[in-house]
């Protein structure tokens, strides 16, 4: 009881700074609002980065891409490679301080595995997951894969481990519940949606021993408040910085770089070394993109470099890449693609012929205040219409673009055909963790493929252990992708975050994470 106590009074310390004396805010503008809480139910980066800091993970990876124990102290598998038998650490507690155990494991890992890419491919291996004792949990498969801990580890989707009367929410529907296990704590009355989300430092939260690496390591946190600032305007949040009133941009625009590095009390840092993807991604439960032709159409119609020209500009930023799984990684190959993305409008045109394509209208959703995003649909749809096709393009905020985005209303009654979007190229090195070319049907990310070649073959790849025979794979994918796409991949480009000289500790990291950030 006494420690309780004590542990409620730390919070009430944290939340007033009258009573702890000085307190250190770092004040932060993200690439986007946060509306949505719940990091399952949704892909949105601005919802995992919110995860990340409220939720703890299982496994996490490092800086050199290599999944590493997080809330797991060790774990066996027996030798028929069917039993993994995993033991939490000591002292791990959620954020209202009861203690996290294995019954909160069990339902945080199936309810990330009902909606995940990769979780879904595991679970068709898996026999059952139970717990054994409060601080051990087991795995049994069907099969032996190798996949268990990339898988448990990804970097942009992993299961954040949510206290079991959360975490049994059915995983179609939100949560309302925000109790985390992670090194923040989210503060739901502060919350303005529009304006700002505060954080406090967790006082239950046990961080790991060794140093912070990527997302692996010690989650230690250094201030005592966070406030992520709303400001669209992304002049505006320079003006700011440079003014002192916030200490760091998540993704300013690129044309800004120049005025950010101009000034002697600024920095630009690059954190995520691999970058990201650009994705423009069919509906294929209606028409025009039901017919694979016309999908292919589009793979001929669009010029990368026009995408990444009109989005990023500076070239040194931006990389033209027909490589599916991300050019400078094990898996990158242009098989089936190099004579795509070079805007060859005469074959793109014979293509929408042989789809039959009737002119219906496409309508194209266009996010308007993510800067990255911003001017990607309107080269989409120039591309598209001088291939013959109407496009109805709607624009709109991206939070409202990821609510409707999950809609499966036909377009004409609040549905859509089309969207762009970025992924992290770290989310997109291989068939297993690329959420796009998971062709599960009903399964898949939204837009819902539905390819059981393409399915068998990343089940293919999952078993698979040599790795000359997993690249010929990754080519037999991209060809059956390259005549039946699920998606568009339009090029890579790497964006720096903005910050005042006094913010040091930024971990190079695929997602931007607050831990281990000191403010002077």
């Amino acid at each position: 009881m006494r420690n309780r106590i004590m542990g409620l009074l730390a919070i009430v310390a944290l939340m007033l700074p009258g009573i702890a004396g000085a307190q250190t805010t770092l004040r932060v503008v993200k690439h986007s609002d946060l509306k949505v809480l719940d990091p399952i139910w949704t892909s949105a980066y601005i919802v995992r980065d919110h995860g990340y800091m409220i939720y703890d993970t299982l496994f996490a990876t490092d800086a050199e891409l290599k999944v590493r124990p997080e809330m797991v102290d060790k774990w066996e598998l027996s030798p028929d490679k069917l039993t993994w038998t995993f033991t939490l650490r000591d002292g791990l507690k959620f954020s209202d301080g009861t203690p996290v155990t294995s019954d909160d494991v069990v339902p945080s890992v199936k309810r990330w595995a009902a909606r995940n890419s990769l979780g879904q491919l595991l679970w068709t291996k898996v026999a059952f997951l139970k717990a054994l004792d409060p601080k051990t949990f087991q795995i049994v498969l069907k099969a032996p894969t190798g996949i268990m801990l990339q898988a448990l580890g990804q970097p942009s989707q992993p299961p954040f481990i949510m206290p079991k009367r959360v975490a049994e929410t059915d995983p179609y529907k939100q949560i309302d519940d925000y109790t985390g296990s992670g090194p923040f704590m989210f503060l739901k009355d502060q919350w303005k949606p529009g304006e700002k989300v505060v954080y406090v430092k967790n006082p239950y939260y046990k961080p790991r021993p060794e140093p912070a690496s990527g997302l692996a390591g010690g989650k230690v946190v250094k201030v005592d408040r966070v406030e992520w600032v709303t400001m669209p305007d992304q002049q505006a949040a320079v003006n700011a910085l440079q003014a002192n009133e916030i200490d760091m941009i998540e993704a300013p625009p690129h044309d800004l770089y120049k005025l950010i590095e101009a000034d002697k009390n600024l920095k630009l840092e690059v954190l995520g070394k691999l970058g990201l993807q650009y994705i423009f991604r069919y509906n294929q439960l209606f028409k025009p993109f039901d017919n694979p032709k016309i999908r292919e159409a589009l793979l001929y119609a669009f010029n990368q470099k026009d995408f990444l020209e009109a989005a990023i500009g500076d070239p040194h930023y931006y990389q033209v890449c027909k490589a599916m799984f991300i050019c400078g990684t094990p898996y990158a190959t242009t098989v089936g693609f190099a004579d795509k993305y070079d805007g060859n409008i005469a074959k793109a045109k014979e293509l929408l012929k042989e789809g039959g394509y009737d002119g219906t209208p496409v309508v194209l959703l266009q996010s308007t205040d993510v800067d990255v995003l911003t001017n990607l649909a309107p080269v989409a749809k120039a591309a598209m219409e001088r291939i013959g096709m109407k496009v109805d393009m709607q624009s709109m905020d991206w939070q409202t673009l990821v609510a409707r985005r999950a809609k499966k209303d036909p377009p004409d009654k609040g549905g859509w055909n089309a969207l762009l979007t970025a992924t992290d190229s770290v989310e997109a090195r291989d068939p297993l963790i690329n959420t796009f070319i998971n062709a599960s049907c009903d399964k898949a990310w939204f837009g819902w493929p539905c390819d059981p070649e393409i399915t068998k073959l990343r089940e293919a790849f999952a078993d698979e252990a040599d790795e000359a025979k997993r690249m010929e794979i990754v080519k037999k994918i991209q060809l059956r992708a390259a005549e039946n796409p699920t998606h568009a991949f339009l090029g890579q480009f790497v964006v720096a975050s903005a910050m005042r000289k006094n913010i040091t500790g930024a971990l190079k990291a695929s997602v931007p994470v607050l831990w281990n950030i000191s403010k002077q």
